[in-house]
């Protein structure tokens, strides 16, 4: 497929490429060790990022990369970045550790701290998200063509408001929000999955919404933001304001919440999280 941005289709190819790298490791009891923040590494993380970190600088070398396994830029070097690459080359280490399929391989392409457009591979069954603000939203498969996707703004006829939330990290705030969209919008379905395929979810019009009141890492966003926003979602932050990737000291990131960009709701989620 003949995708809107020139750079979509090799990067997709390199995703793809990356997950392979992974996969000898998976549910091998490869060694974990920890990182200085105590967020557990593996050998699959590295040999993905090896593969990666060569990949981009072979499509254009002039793009400088912010990968998890070589984040230690220092903000001065940063700030004077207008275009870059934002790399986790295996999002939810520790589903991978737990032997778990709900991990990905996530790159995204940044220009003056917004996504141009993401990239979101599963290593374990080849499927793929690509997307950006835009440029439209597809998710690809084994030996098919890509479709295109598309965010619902209302549940299906039947169906409950889907609410997707992390297995592994919650807060007070978090469960303050769910119990208030309960309260407005009517018993909720919770539907927990780990790494940025909380966000591909949205942007297939299989859940509704995507709090997250909890920490997170500008890697960990960057790739399926891009998706969701390509496919008529958004990401704000709980002032409203799109949800950006500035070339700050810290690469944590504030709070947000993802969503359909005409959802009904949108003021009272605001509302809620600012409560």
């Amino acid at each position: 497929m003949n995708f809107p941005h020139p750079l979509m289709a090799p990067v997709v190819e390199l995703a793809l490429k990356a997950g392979d790298a992974i996969l000898p490791f998976w549910r091998t009891g490869t060694a974990v060790t920890a990182k200085a923040d105590d967020s557990p590494v593996t050998a699959a993380d590295l040999a993905a990022h090896h593969l990666i970190l060569a990949g981009l600088t072979a499509l254009d070398p002039s793009i400088p990369v912010l990968s998890e396994e070589d984040a230690n830029i220092p903000q001065s070097v940063r700030a004077g970045w207008q275009r870059w690459w934002l790399v986790d080359p295996l999002d939810g280490t520790k589903e991978f550790i737990s032997g778990s399929e709900e991990f990905t391989v996530n790159i995204a392409l940044i220009e003056q701290g917004r996504v141009v457009f993401g990239v979101v591979s599963m290593p374990t069954n080849g499927r793929f998200y690509v997307g950006g603000a835009g440029l439209g939203a597809w998710r690809g498969d084994q030996e098919a063509e890509p479709l295109p996707i598309q965010v619902r703004t209302v549940p299906a006829p039947g169906e409950a408001f889907t609410v997707v939330a992390s297995r592994r990290h919650s807060s007070p705030e978090q469960e303050r929000l769910l119990a208030g969209l309960s309260d407005s919008l009517g018993e909720l379905q919770l539907a927990n999955i780990g790494s940025s395929l909380k966000f591909c979810l949205l942007a297939e019009g299989a859940a509704d919404c995507y709090p997250r009141l909890a920490p997170t890492s500008q890697w960990d966003t960057a790739a399926a933001q891009g998706v969701l926003e390509g496919a008529g979602g958004e990401v704000l932050e709980l002032s409203g304001v799109p949800f950006s990737y500035p070339a700050r000291e810290s690469l944590r990131n504030e709070f947000f919440l993802a969503l359909p960009a005409k959802a009904a709701w949108r003021e009272k989620l605001l509302a809620l999280a600012r409560s």
